[in-house]
């Protein structure tokens, strides 16, 4: 590559050729497991973030090491990983729809306030802790010249677009075979199941806040209420603003009326008193605060939760259980149940790789399908 093109010409240049690719670009093999295993790894996206970014300010700036992210080293051969990221990468990442994480890695817990080479002798603390060793070692291969970075990131892209289409491919089917089930709609309870079913399944932390979210979905047509836009799953309240994980607001006013904090555990005391010390710092404050939990309600909990109605000058904190809440809420809606469960499943798939995994959405298309055909 050229010093004078640009990181859009790089990307879309290496993009072109990993979709027209027939062979692999890395031949050595050790070199292109590590790489597989970067770009395949569910449970963190992290990884491949940095390391395209890397590899793009190396093509785009031969002259700098791949393993000097970040301009605190303050050596000529480093660089801001975190620009080439968001300045270049988010888009790109955006256009083709490449299984990424939506935001910059360098933010993370693992890549944040560094200021030293990541080369392989020293040990980044992050989880899986192999990701972590094989990206750095697939910089320390390009800053050795084992691999050369425009191919290292034209394979990387090749594998991206490989699993992009494989997940559109096995979502299609499940989406198809959807529509070719069951002419009756499902019960209230079969709903329910499916949901508990769902929530069984591993890294469903995010799938609380949908439930509710589904329900107000429904609900907003019939009462003068409605839901505001669902925040970042990775996000914390204080820096999006929120009072909670879903707010309900006040049709024609905009006054939050309902605030709904999830809990995939049990609540605390001293979750009660957090959510006391957000409302205090509110100056409309909302009509209810209320816990949705997936755990066993602790009767001394609950009533320490309603001791709170006077102190904060009328608003109600309360806790409930996720499946009560949602099965109470389908009988009442009992005509409009089938409406709730798409809305569930829209807002499901809307949702970002990295607050629902892709293997979660799959797992309740398919269990949504077992259900109906039976």
């Amino acid at each position: 590559m050229s010093i004078s093109t640009t990181p859009e010409q790089i990307l879309q240049s290496a993009f072109a050729r990993a979709t027209a690719a027939k062979e692999t670009f890395v031949s050595d093999e050790a070199i292109h497991a590590r790489l597989e295993y970067v770009c395949h790894c569910a449970s963190n996206r992290a990884g491949v973030r940095l390391l395209l970014a890397c590899l793009l300010a190396k093509l785009h700036s031969p002259k700098i090491d791949p393993r000097k992210p970040y301009t605190e080293i303050g050596t000529d051969d480093s660089f801001s990983g975190r620009t080439y990221d968001e300045h270049y990468l988010s888009d790109f990442i955006n256009e083709h729809q490449l299984p990424v994480n939506p935001t910059t890695a360098f933010l993370t817990p693992t890549l944040r306030n560094i200021a030293e080479p990541l080369t392989t002798d020293r040990e980044l603390v992050g989880r899986p802790r192999d990701l972590y060793t094989k990206a750095v070692e697939l910089l320390e291969d390009v800053a050795t010249k084992r691999v050369e970075a425009d191919a290292l990131l034209c394979e990387a892209i090749h594998l991206l677009i490989k699993m992009r289409d494989e997940r559109k491919s096995r979502m299609d089917s499940l989406l198809a075979s959807l529509k070719q089930s069951g002419e009756i709609s499902l019960s209230t309870e079969a709903i329910v199941t499916l949901l508990q079913q769902h929530l069984a399944c591993k890294n469903s932390s995010r799938l609380p806040v949908l439930i509710v979210a589904a329900a107000y979905k429904i609900a907003s047509n019939f009462i003068s209420e409605n839901i505001l836009p669902l925040k970042s799953h990775n996000a914390a309240d204080f820096q999006t603003g929120a009072l909670g994980d879903v707010e309900i607001y006040l049709v024609g006013d905009d006054s939050i009326v309902t605030v709904y904090e999830m809990k995939m555990k049990r609540v605390l005391h001293s979750d009660i008193e957090a959510a006391v010390a957000k409302i205090t710092r509110t100056e409309k404050r909302p009509n209810n605060y209320l816990f949705i939990t997936t755990e066993t309600i602790e009767p001394q909990v609950a009533e320490y939760a309603a001791s709170f109605y006077e102190k904060t000058n009328g608003v109600e904190i309360g806790i409930l259980d996720c499946i009560g809440f949602i099965r109470h809420f389908l009988h009442f809606f009992h005509r409009h149940r089938e409406s709730y469960l798409n809305a569930y499943q829209t807002l499901l798939l809307a949702e970002p790789d990295s607050a629902v995994n892709p293997v979660l959405k799959e797992a309740f298309l398919a269990l949504r399908q077992a259900a109906e055909s039976n």
